[in-house]
């Protein structure tokens, strides 16, 4: 090798030590579920559901849902969907998320609502059956099934 491709080679190798890593690029990544559950000062739900993400990773999940205020029902949640932000890893999406909703429902309804864990969101919607009336809050968990 000559002089100046041995300069060229020693630059190349300099500015790879020195570059910061490369952040993640965000995932997309979302979920379809249903769930179930009752209310009676204490809330409770449970159900499963799969996350996809653009990478072409996928889990199947098991959630449930918890807390406690002043509420009262039994209702159910299909075709249920979330969509989830601030994620770099599949990974991410495991755990406890802040939960805190009003709801009023009879028969069939239409919800929506937005849960925080960290730098990650999830918007949660769905078509509910039964019925339901309260404030709650409380912790939506994600784990893997």
């Amino acid at each position: 090798m000559k002089m100046h491709q041995w300069i060229m080679v020693a630059a190349l190798a300099a500015a790879g030590a020195v570059a910061s890593p490369a952040r993640a690029a965000d995932l997309s990544c979302k979920m379809s579920f249903e769930m179930k559950g009752w209310s009676a000062i204490y809330q409770t739900a449970d159900g499963y559901g799969t996350i996809r993400c653009s990478d072409g990773r996928s889990m199947r999940v098991k959630l449930s849902a918890k807390g406690g205020g002043l509420t009262v029902g039994k209702s159910s949640i299909t075709n249920g969907r979330g969509d989830f932000t601030g994620v770099h890893s599949i990974n991410d999406l495991l755990g406890s998320y802040a939960n805190a909703n009003a709801h009023a429902g009879a028969e069939k309804s239409v919800g929506a609502q937005v849960l925080t864990k960290g730098t990650v969101s999830l918007a949660l919607s769905g078509k509910g059956h039964g019925w339901d009336l309260g404030v709650a809050l409380g912790a939506f968990k994600i784990e893997r099934r």
